[in-house]
Parts: C-alpha cells; sequence; structure tokens
C-alpha cells in the first residue's frame, strides 16, 4: 500500500479475495462492498463541485473547472494528506468501479457535445473565422513546442521528462478550444449574438473539429504495440462510413418520425444504442471510445430531435456521472514540486505564457483584416478557454506516460486559470460598465432624414413578425434614407443545454437569400416574410438572428445586439394579440415582462407596437395620428410619424393637447444624475417645454408647409381628474385612425397623469396608450407607444395593476 501522500495513479495494486462458494461475484460482494463506495465518491463530487461553482458564480467559471477543483481538494497536496479521511472516499479497491463509471460518463458527455455542433456551419464558414481557426492552431503548437523544450533545459533533468509523443500531446492541449464550454460561456457573458461572440464561437467549432481528427490520429500511434497507421486508416474509414450512409438514414428516419410527431423517450432510448455501438467500434479499432460518441452525436441532426435527446440525458450525465471523471485530473494534481522556492517563478511564468499563442495568433488575424485590436484580443482570450477536450488529451499524455507530473500539472492549472480568468478579462475589457457612444445615434429625433435607420426588430413568432413588418413598411425606406432591420428571434431558454442547438448561429441571414435558415419553422417563416419585405423595397436589408436566452435576462442579449448594431430603435411587439372577436388577448404574460425589462435602460429608443390588424402599405392607404402633449417620448413619437408621413400611402394628422386645468407639475424624476455627474441631465419642466415648442415649430414650419399629407391642429383640454381622458379620445376617434403613436411618458410631468399611471392594466403603454389598448375604448386601430433614449434615464420599476377593489372605476378610465 502506498503512503497518504500518493496520488491515484499510483495505487495500482490492492489485495483481493477470491470466494469460490460465491456463485455471483468471484470476488468479495460488490454491491455490499463497491457500489456504497462508488455512491459516497458520487455524492462528493456533485456536492462539492457545486458549492464551488456556486462560490465563483460571479466569475461565470464553467461546472467542469469546478468539478476539477473539487478533485483538487482531495490530492496528496490537499485532504490527501490525512490518510484517514482520504481513505473514506477512495479505497483502493473502489478505483476500478469509479474508473468503469467516470468513462461512461465521459461517453454520454462527448456524445452530448458532438450533438451541439453543428456539421453545417463548419462547411460554410466564412474566411475571417477561418483564418482565426487555423492560425489559433498553428501558432499555439509551434509556441508551445518552444515553451517545453525551454521549460526541459531550465528545470533539474530528474523533474521533467517528456516523450516525443509527449509534445504532440501537450501542443494540442495548448491549441484546442472547447466549442460547448465556450458557448455557454458566452451565452452568460451575453454576447453570443454580437460580433465578437459569432467570430469566437465559429472558430472555436472549426478548432474543435480539427482537436478531434488530430485525436483520432495521435491515440494510434501513442500505443504501444500494434499496427497504428492501420487502426488510424480504419477509424478515418468508419468515420466516412458514419456521414456518407449513416447520416444520410439516420436523418431521413428522424425527420419523419419529428413531422408525423411520433417521438417518446422509449423510441430515443432506442437511438442510444447507436451510440454505444460506434463507441466499442472506435475502440475495437485501437483509437478511443469517445471518438465513436463524438461522431455519432455529430451526424444526429439538430433541431426538435436533439432538443428531446439533451433533456432527456443533460442534467444526468452533466450533474451526476461526469463530475466523478473531472474530479480525477484534480487528484493527480501536485502543487507541491510547482509551489516549491526554486521552482515557483519558473512555474508561474509559464503559466502565465500559455496563455499568450492564442491571443497573439488572433490579434495577427484582426489586422490583417482590418479589425479592431479589442477585437482581436477578446477573441484570443476567448479561445482560451478549454474543456473537455484539453482535458481528455491531457489525460492520454497522463495514463500513457508520454510527459511528467510537473508538466502535467503545469498545463492542468493553466487550463484552469485560463478559463477562469475568460470572463473577468471580457468585463473589463470588452464590456465596460459605460460604453460611450454618440446620443444622436440611438435616436430617431436625432437622425438625419439623409441617414441609414438602423432598427432591431424583436418577434417571437411569424405573426408579429408581419405586423411589424407592416410599420416597417410605413417607414419610408428611400436611397437616400434606407432601412436596415435587424431582426431578433426571441426564444425562450428552458434548460441549460437545449440553447446551445439554436446558439450556434445558424439562424443568421442577410438579404439577397435565406442562407443557412435554421431546422424550426418558426424561424423559417419568419425568414420568409422579411424576404418578401425587402423584395418590394430596395433601400430595405436585413439581417436575421435567433436569440436564446430565458426571458428573465433576455433583455441583456437584446441591448448588446442593438449597440453592436447601432441602432436608433427596438421595435417591440405587445404581450396581446387581436382574436377573432375583435378583442386582444394575452398570448403571453412573459412577453409583458421582457418589454418591462427591456424599458428599463435601452441602448436607444424603445417602441411597443399594439397590433389590432395593421394593414400592408402594399395594398391600402395608412391614416396615422401622432397626439403630441410634451416630453421627449412625445417628440420621438412624433419624429416617427414625421418620417413615415413622407410615404406617399401615408396620410398624418398631428394632434397636440394643450392641457389646462389646475394639476400641479412637478420635476420628471426619470431623469436622474449619478454620483459622479458623468450622465447629468437634469432637466426641468421650463427646459422641457422650451425643447417641446422649439420641436413643434420645426414640424410645423418644415413639415406642415412641405408635405400636403400631414396636418396639425391643436386642441386645448382641462384635466383634473382623469376622467376626461377618455372623452377627450373618443373625440379624437371618430375620424377612424389605421394607426396612434404617442409617447410612453406623454403626460408625466403632470401630477394627475403620475397618478393615473398606477392604475394602468399595462403601464408600459403609459397613461395615454393604455387607454387605447382598452377593450373599453372601442377603437380598431392600432398603435405604437415609443419611449425615448436619453443618457442617465432610468424607469421605474413597473407595478402590477391595483385596482382589483375599484374595478368599476379602472373599467371606466
Amino acid at each position: 500500500m502506498s503512503s497518504p501522500e500518493a496520488s491515484i495513479p499510483d495505487l495500482a495494486c490492492y489485495t483481493t479475495t477470491l470466494d469460490v462458494s460465491n456463485k455471483i461475484w468471484m470476488s468479495d460482494n460488490v454491491l455490499a462492498a463497491r457500489v456504497p463506495l462508488l455512491c459516497i465518491q458520487i455524492a462528493y463530487n456533485v456536492l462539492f463541485s457545486r458549492i464551488l461553482h456556486h462560490i465563483f458564480k460571479p466569475l461565470h467559471m464553467p461546472l467542469h473547472v469546478a468539478q476539477i477543483l473539487a478533485g483538487f481538494f482531495l490530492s496528496a497536496s490537499m485532504l490527501g494528506r490525512f490518510s484517514s479521511f482520504f481513505h473514506i472516499l477512495y479505497r483502493t479497491e473502489g478505483i476500478l468501479a469509479v474508473e468503469t463509471f467516470a468513462n461512461t460518463g465521459l461517453m454520454y458527455y462527448v456524445f452530448l457535445s458532438g450533438l451541439e455542433m453543428n456539421f453545417e456551419t463548419i462547411l460554410r464558414s466564412s474566411k475571417k473565422a477561418t483564418c482565426t481557426a487555423v492560425a489559433g492552431i498553428v501558432i499555439p503548437m509551434l509556441l508551445g513546442a518552444g515553451f517545453l523544450a525551454i521549460e526541459q533545459q531550465m528545470l533539474p533533468k530528474d523533474m521533467i521528462s517528456v516523450k516525443a509523443q509527449g509534445y504532440l500531446f501537450w501542443c494540442l492541449v495548448l491549441s484546442v478550444t472547447t466549442f460547448p464550454t465556450l458557448a455557454r460561456l458566452l451565452t452568460g457573458l451575453k454576447i453570443v449574438y454580437t460580433r465578437l461572440g459569432k467570430d469566437a464561437l465559429t472558430a472555436a467549432m472549426l478548432i474543435d473539429a480539427y482537436g478531434w481528427i488530430l485525436f483520432t490520429l495521435l491515440i494510434p500511434f501513442s500505443n504501444k504495440g500494434g499496427k497504428p497507421l492501420l487502426s488510424a486508416m480504419a477509424t478515418l474509414m468508419f468515420i466516412v462510413f458514419c456521414f456518407c450512409v449513416v447520416r444520410p438514414i439516420l436523418n431521413r428516419m428522424i425527420q419523419h418520425t419529428t413531422r408525423m410527431e411520433t417521438w417518446n423517450y422509449s423510441k430515443l432510448l432506442d437511438l442510444m444504442v447507436g451510440l454505444l455501438v460506434c463507441s466499442y467500434i472506435t475502440d475495437m479499432l485501437g483509437t478511443h471510445h469517445v471518438v465513436g460518441a463524438f461522431v455519432y452525436g455529430l451526424i444526429l441532426p439538430s433541431g426538435k430531435f436533439a432538443d428531446m435527446t439533451m433533456e432527456m440525458l443533460d442534467d444526468f450525465v452533466t450533474e451526476i456521472m461526469i463530475p466523478v471523471y473531472f474530479s480525477g485530473f484534480g487528484l493527480r494534481l501536485n502543487t507541491g514540486m510547482i509551489l516549491s522556492d526554486q521552482n515557483l517563478f519558473l512555474s508561474v511564468l509559464f503559466i502565465l505564457l500559455l496563455a499568450v499563442p492564442k491571443v497573439l495568433s488572433s490579434m495577427i488575424v484582426s489586422i490583417f483584416f482590418g479589425m479592431p485590436i479589442r477585437d482581436g484580443l477578446g477573441i484570443g482570450l476567448l479561445l482560451n478557454t478549454k474543456g473537455i477536450m484539453a482535458v481528455l488529451l491531457l489525460g492520454a499524455a497522463w495514463d500513457k506516460s508520454l510527459i511528467d507530473p510537473f508538466a502535467f500539472t503545469v498545463m492542468m492549472l493553466a487550463i484552469i486559470l485560463m478559463t477562469m480568468l475568460v470572463t473577468p478579462l471580457i468585463n473589463s475589457i470588452y464590456k465596460p460598465k459605460f460604453r460611450l457612444m454618440q446620443s444622436q445615434l440611438r435616436t430617431v429625433q436625432k437622425q438625419r432624414f439623409d441617414a441609414e435607420l438602423r432598427v432591431v426588430a424583436c418577434v417571437h413568432n411569424a405573426r408579429q413578425a408581419i405586423g411589424l413588418i407592416h410599420v416597417l413598411e410605413a417607414a419610408n425606406a428611400t436611397r437616400v434614407s434606407p432601412l436596415h432591420v435587424s431582426v431578433l428571434h426571441l426564444v425562450e431558454l428552458t434548460r441549460h443545454g437545449t440553447g446551445l442547438l439554436v446558439a450556434r448561429m445558424e439562424g443568421s441571414t442577410a438579404h439577397g437569400g435565406s442562407q443557412g435558415t435554421g431546422p424550426h419553422s418558426e424561424f423559417e417563416s419568419i425568414t420568409k416574410a422579411f424576404d418578401e419585405f425587402v423584395e418590394g423595397y430596395n433601400a430595405a436589408r436585413y439581417d436575421i438572428s435567433n436569440v436564446v436566452s430565458t426571458y428573465q435576462t433576455i433583455h441583456e442579449d437584446i441591448y448588446n445586439v442593438t449597440e453592436e448594431k447601432r441602432a436608433s430603435i427596438i421595435l417591440l411587439p405587445f404581450h396581446k394579440q387581436i382574436s377573432s372577436e375583435g378583442v386582444l388577448e394575452v398570448t403571453n404574460s412573459a412577453y409583458s415582462d421582457i418589454n418591462n425589462n427591456v424599458l428599463e435602460q435601452p441602448p436607444c429608443s424603445v417602441g411597443i407596437f399594439v397590433n389590432r390588424g395593421l394593414g400592408s402599405l402594399l395594398n391600402t392607404k395608412m391614416s396615422i395620428i401622432a397626439i403630441f402633449i410634451g416630453g421627449p417620448d412625445d417628440r420621438e413619437a412624433l419624429s416617427i410619424a414625421w418620417r413615415m408621413a413622407g410615404h406617399s400611402g401615408t396620410k398624418l394628422h398631428a394632434l397636440r393637447l394643450v392641457v389646462l386645468g389646475e394639476a400641479a407639475e412637478e420635476k420628471d424624476e426619470s431623469f436622474q444624475s449619478d454620483s459622479n455627474g458623468l450622465f447629468s441631465t437634469v432637466m426641468d419642466n421650463v427646459v422641457q417645454k422650451e425643447l417641446d415648442e422649439e420641436y413643434i415649430f420645426n414640424f410645423r414650419h418644415k413639415g406642415v408647409h412641405n408635405n400636403e399629407s400631414i396636418s396639425y391642429s391643436e386642441k386645448e383640454v382641462v384635466i383634473e381628474t382623469g376622467e376626461e381622458i377618455p372623452l377627450i379620445l373618443n373625440e379624437v376617434d371618430k375620424p377612424g385612425y389605421d394607426l396612434y403613436i404617442m409617447g410612453q411618458g406623454s403626460g408625466k410631468n403632470y401630477l394627475v397623469f403620475k397618478k393615473l399611471l398606477e392604475w394602468c392594466d399595462n403601464p408600459e403603454l403609459g397613461v395615454m396608450g393604455d387607454i387605447v389598448a382598452s377593450t373599453s375604448f372601442g377603437t380598431h386601430s392600432s398603435l405604437l407607444v415609443v419611449q425615448q433614449y436619453m443618457i442617465g434615464r432610468q424607469s421605474k420599476p413597473r407595478h402590477p395593476r391595483k385596482c382589483h377593489a375599484k374595478k368599476n372605476e379602472c373599467d371606466m378610465l
């Protein structure tokens, strides 16, 4: 028996007793002796890794890093020094059961990794992504070999001994990037749908595919004896057979069953037999069983089938099985030799240097393609994300004694450190807390009439997309002032793994064709609707992508995409849609929460569209009314209506309501300055009124006098209790308009409006918008409610409706 300080790999032999009278077990009773020990080990790895993951949650640390650290706490450098405690969890006779369970978990984990990747995206990758991937492979391999050679020269010969094949494994570990791990990290950072996230994710997918190819070739040549060349060739032929023969058969069968909607867990489990068969074949051919598991996951189709498979396996594999595998690597860490006085400086230096090659390669590519240096630095840091592939390669080199414990520990610590530091470094370099962007680019009011209007249109389904298209048709896209629409198909992330199936950038198209449309019919319908839209308007173009996130945080993804697209306005669909009886009915209450979250601190103006069957300008003319009371939101609403009035098929009536009465005015608290005064934009009512008067003067002088389709009128109204508002709007609505446009904060500077806002059913529409959208108002007009962007603006929290006891009063309003 080895000393307590010995690590798991040293405990190779142990004594067992054969019992010939036992007809089931020829050794000790497995169920009585091994299974309880395995359960204790699984429980420790799961619980302790979850605790560590929760502690490091602010760093968005990947779960596998926490699982490795959980094993490290049992290593010879930590709790392994206490032999009594160590042998409670890891007795020598339990090693075989642990290894078997861990490798089974590894097989399923790698299968899910292959299922999350997209083979079509790999084949049609852009030149920039391909160059980034190639540079991220070649440069780290060259520099990695140099680092290892220097390390061997500078350290004592008895400490480090790396074989020639070990160099290949070492360099490959340094060059690989794990795609699923990076996808989860980007999702946590909320930059997966930005240019940086898409470039990094595509390059990671290519690098990951390259890593699996080299892994397939390296393993046979690292084995002692046998015929490695024959093994490698046979494995490659089997992979080709899987893609050319097995893949088309499975795709047709799965797609047919998906269309018929006859899937159940029994049929899914039947398909899992293929995983076991592929794993067995590649293991028999002398490669590794995980190669077959990865290939089987890669040839299966994405979409609904992949979602169901992930739902069935993801939690059990990632939370129960794979922690045992990753923790085994933590057990092998020997930080004693690293932390010794004579090796500490060199060890820390080498660990830091190992992070340089990826960053250097990405920055070279960024310079070549004319990208900002900051983007190259960000991509390089992201490509340093390591996961299952790096750990698997390093483990194979360790098991075959190709690298020594010192090199193993240095590389493992580098993997942990690089992966943990990605999030804080990206947040500090690429995502500063305050991004300084010219405020005039964020509003329609400040947009020049001869500039391109950039819009982010968020939709959940095709019906909402068609409604927003009718609004965009009225935006008057011309060659002088073109329209660029970034369509975001919002998809709820209900599970941890399923989001990656859509977040792999397959849903990205641009005007000129539906390239790479997603597998889901809803996405295809939305794409088709916008294809038809841009065909009718030569000055309009669009791009579309899926945004998959939890509804609680999806607004952060919308913010990031909006800032990257430099949009002036975000268009959101209302959470109610018109029914066959002509009544607005709630489609999903969560849509209302999303809209409220977007309104809190948006990077540009926001518009919420209430669709009551607005028609297309291709078939009919549109009558629009813009109601103006005062304030920045009303100025933004009027500027949008003014732009729409330039379309030959629209007619605009701008109505200004001059509020009279004794309702007291107060300072608008929605504009606040921070403690440093950096974004001080405190505006009192006097300044707001001056701005209103100036804008109305320009509108009447430049708009009404130069366009016969625009009319303007003013109406003095007395508002004391709020009961007068529905009567005023009913009188306004008599001509029957197709579209109302008004500000979300109409009349907020009046005390009576502020009090009424607390009683609204839909406070995100404001007092006026809530009345127009209510069923009791009786109008059939659609509604666009606008909130203008202003620096430092902070919307107050939306309160739920407070009028249960005063239902009649609320209905009256």
